[in-house]
């Protein structure tokens, strides 16, 4: 099992979405976040308005898959935020020992879904 971090474009979540749902993985957390990169001091244009400083919106997905998930995922991460330009985002594969369902109790890759 594997827990797979992703910091996208705004604009690119639904690209990522769609993405995702063709390679049959529905399960995620999404976060609104700030953070900079490389393109740090750059102005971006979010929702029409010009955002400068050190901190740009960005988008933060969080995704627990079993094993053969992993690189669908990374896959269709990539193919629905890259755009070839700096501040495109990462892809974090952490190891996740356990995953616990609470309604049931169910543990390991069955309670991910």
């Amino acid at each position: 099992m594997k827990l797979i971090i992703a910091i996208i474009q705004p604009y690119k979540l639904e690209d990522v979405k769609t993405e995702l749902y063709k390679r049959e993985v529905n399960l995620m957390t999404v976060t609104e976040v700030l953070g900079h990169g490389r393109q740090k001091g750059v102005t971006e244009i979010y929702r029409s308005t010009k955002e400068t400083g050190n901190f740009l919106r960005k988008i933060r997905l969080e995704i627990a898959v079993n094993d053969e998930f992993v690189e669908p995922t990374i896959e269709a991460i990539i193919t629905g935020a890259k755009t070839g330009e700096t501040g495109d985002g990462k892809i974090f594969v952490l190891d996740m020992p356990e995953c616990v369902r609470i309604r049931t109790g169910e543990r390991g890759g069955v309670a991910i879904g």
